[in-house]
């Protein structure tokens, strides 16, 4: 009779061939791109900052002094909507509790969208009396946000431990309140990050109250400063009696993007609201483009939201729209809550639907304040590399009407009847996305549920997909196993065509996975096939857990340093941060592909290094590989590809920057202009402008127009090699005539592709 195995985290560890590995699991949170504003100017229209809500006294009982408030006004404090628990994916495993999860809070908002706002004022430091001995401040991770305005908001995930800052991600949010890159702010806020974050680890809530804000980036430094202080407010073991809100102006977005919600509270009660209908790209519409419609909506909605909050109805004639800004509202008043009581953690999780051999499916997700607020479906192939366009056309047709419908829950889609909730034609992909976002939710929860893994089906290919595994999983425990084998067309085997030999090293290798799991012994003179059972288990074992990964899913490229000739690209595709599929080559100056037409020992290079780094596997084995004799720049600028590569796949930025440091280059859309950007310090410093000829090929300047030459002259010349350079932030075409406008457009081209390659 087989054995049940216990599979446990250590197990899993003990898989450690060299050419298969695996990464443990861990939770984080995603970006959305908007353009931000002068970090500096101020918004005409904009109200005052609201001050930050005065911070309780401990007493020597560890129960907060209250605040002195002020007089509530008479408006009607509007009801809450209580955060959604989520149903079991499965029945609850019961033999390991997963790891700790981490605690959420919400966004806070301020000024109208017409404008930027002024700087928050610093939070006013609480003095901690000597006689408190014990910590007032319960352990978690706690989100929470400053002030908003039309271009987003600051805002912290903050890690409290012994009433000191133990970690910290801090965010700079799209209108719809989702962190974005830093390179779409404002250039003046870039280095702040890092700055901001070393000033604050490590603090105290008074320590960091007292954080002098970062030059050039006073209002977000301050907006970051308000946010850790209104996290350590919601880590309070007592809560302030007196108090439910923060004060100020707070903001909310509807999971669909419809509408934005300023809301303003003091104490107590809800004193002013403002609706904003939102973009197809989630930014403010302009009021002066408001349609009829809008502004009718507007009008009739507002003063329902004030009455009710969000426990408004529906105002006839606008039910659609009045769910959507009732949505928002909640959103925002969760963000103004003090005791913010979502049963989830804020960020970014991924997960996997019931596996079949055909493939499976699989969810990224966002959530805020518990609901739904972004959603990616994927379908992946028996290898588990998303399919995209080559699925089964009915799977392709039912992702966005799929997504629209996860998103209009704003959850997973409670109760799923595959009848009524999935999409026809494609009712086994629905149910397996919306698994997905269940099991998703279930990774968010503050308190775990119990077990390792989820109960069910996974799926696991070793990164170099020679087995497909099926495992079935309950109370963390293996309880089956199907082991399929790949050809060498990458298609897998039917089980009637394997040889004699090959079913019976499947027999063999399912046997003693059920019996020792990744610590299975090598099958002799079948070790590359052990080792990729192995492999293949450990990664249905990642795929099942309930902890969320380091690295997102997908494929991410990048590329090497750059110099006069070209450049070296990698587009590298992990699962569980592992490598399972990566392609190199060789650019030339217009960026396309140098094939057989790159150095020879270049070409022999490539495929030498594309095996070695799929041996490697991880983003710390690739680092290892030897460079290729002959080929050794070549091979160093791959392997700082496939790192940078990792570099942007990361769920949490170990270094939160705009740039890569090193030299890029971007080619205008036709390809007769390259830029080469040098990044230091995370920023561009300098540029240099090369023209092409049609085979990409640099002209020399005795070849190059006076315009080509004034444009070329005017962008060089501006670099200083240390500080930001000019067209380094939001480039623009310039020049004195005619002809060097033109010609200046292409090269302003060419700045924002090389910027491209070098952002994180």
């Amino acid at each position: 009779m087989k054995k049940l195995f216990s599979l446990t985290i250590s197990a899993a560890l003990l898989l450690a061939p060299f050419a298969y590995t695996i990464n443990a699991p861990a939770l984080k949170l995603t970006v959305d791109a908007v353009s931000a504003a002068s970090e500096e100017a101020p918004a005409a229209t904009a109200k005052p900052a609201a001050k930050p809500t005065a911070k309780p006294t401990p007493k020597a009982t560890a129960k907060p002094k209250p605040t002195a408030k002020p007089t509530p006004k008479a408006t009607a404090k509007p009801t809450a909507k209580p955060a959604a628990t989520p149903k079991a994916t499965a029945k609850p495993a019961t033999v390991k509790p997963a790891a700790t999860a981490k605690a959420t809070a919400k966004p806070a908002a301020t000024a109208k969208p017409a404008a930027t706002a002024k700087a928050t004022a610093k939070p006013v430091a609480t003095a901690k009396p000597v006689t408190v001995k014990e910590n007032v401040y319960k352990d978690g991770v706690y989100v929470a946000y400053g002030n908003a305005y039309s271009k987003g908001t600051e805002g912290a995930k903050v890690t409290i431990k012994d009433g000191k800052i133990a970690d910290l991600e801090l965010m700079r949010t799209s209108p719809k309140l989702i962190d974005r890159n830093v390179r779409d702010n404002y250039s003046g806020v870039w280095v702040a990050y890092g700055l901001m974050k070393d000033k604050l680890l490590g603090k105290t809530r008074d320590g960091a109250a007292a954080v002098d804000a970062v030059s050039g980036a006073t209002r977000s430094s301050n907006g970051w400063k308000l946010s850790v202080d209104r996290a350590f407010e919601r880590a309070l073991k007592v809560k302030p009696a007196d108090a439910t809100y923060f004060t100020g102006d707070h903001m909310g977005i509807d999971p669909e993007g419809k509408y934005a919600v300023f809301a303003t509270f003091d104490e107590n009660s809800l004193t002013a609201v403002k609706l904003y209908p939102l973009t197809a790209a989630g930014d403010f519409v302009d009021e002066k483009n408001y349609t009829a419609e809008q502004t009718a909506a507007i009008a009739a909605i507002t003063p329902a939201l004030l009455a009710k909050g969000s426990s408004a109805q529906a105002v006839p004639g606008f039910e659609a729209e009045s769910r959507a800004a009732i949505n928002a509202f909640w959103d925002a008043e969760q963000n103004a809550t003090i005791n913010n009581t979502s049963a989830y953690i804020d960020g970014f999780y991924s997960s996997y639907g019931t596996a079949r051999s055909v493939g499976v499916e699989r969810a990224d997700i966002i959530i805020r304040n518990g609901k739904l607020v972004d959603v990616k479906l994927y379908r992946l192939g028996t290898n588990l590399i998303d399919r995209g366009a080559t699925a089964y056309a009915e799977v392709v047709k039912a992702n966005a009407p799929m997504t629209a419908k996860l998103l209009a829950n704003g959850s997973y889609i409670a109760n799923y009847d595959e009848k009524v909730d999935g999409i026809s034609g494609a009712t086994e992909s629905s149910h397996g996305w919306n698994q997905a976002v269940e099991r998703a939710f279930e990774k968010a929860l503050k308190v775990p549920t119990e077990g390792q893994y989820f109960d069910g089906k996974f799926a696991g290919v070793d990164n170099q997909s020679k087995i497909l595994l099926l495992a079935d999983i309950e109370a963390d425990k293996v309880t089956g196993l199907t082991l399929s084998l790949f050809g060498t067309d990458g298609k897998l085997i039917a089980d009637a065509k394997l040889t004699a030999e090959q079913k019976t090293l499947v027999d063999q290798l399912k046997a003693g996975l059920l019996d020792k799991g990744v610590a299975l012994a090598d099958v002799t003179g079948q070790e590359a096939l052990t080792a990729a059972a192995r492999a293949a288990l450990a990664d249905a074992l990642a795929n099942a857990s309930k902890v969320q990964g380091e690295y997102k899913d997908g494929t991410f490229t990048a590329y090497g340093d750059a110099y006069d000739k070209g450049t070296n690209k990698a587009d590298v595709t992990l699962r569980n941060g592992k490598i399972v599929n990566v392609v190199l080559s060789r650019v030339g100056m217009n960026m396309v592909d140098l094939g057989k037409a790159a150095y020879a020992e270049v070409q022999k290079a490539i495929p030498q290094l594309t095996a070695s780094f799929l041996a490697a596997g991880t983003r710390e084995g690739v680092q290892e590989v030897d460079a290729v004799s002959g080929a050794t720049s070549s091979s160093n600028a791959l392997k700082a590809a496939v790192d940078r590569a990792y570099g942007k796949a990361e769920v949490e930025e170990a270094h939160k920057a705009a740039y890569f440091n090193g030299i890029f280059i971007g080619a205008s859309t036709d390809k007769s202009v390259n830029v080469m950007v040098t990044v230091k310090n995370n920023v561009p410093v300098a540029m240099l402008v090369y023209y092409l000829d049609a085979n990409g090929k640099v002209k020399t300047p005795e070849y190059l127009t006076a315009a080509q030459l004034a444009v070329k002259s005017e962008i060089e010349s501006t670099s200083t090699g240390n500080s930001l350079h000019k067209y380094g932030y939001k480039a623009a075409a310039f020049g004195a005539n005619d002809a060097e406008k033109a010609v200046s457009a292409k090269v302003v081209e060419a700045i924002k592709a090389a910027l491209e390659t070098a952002g994180k």
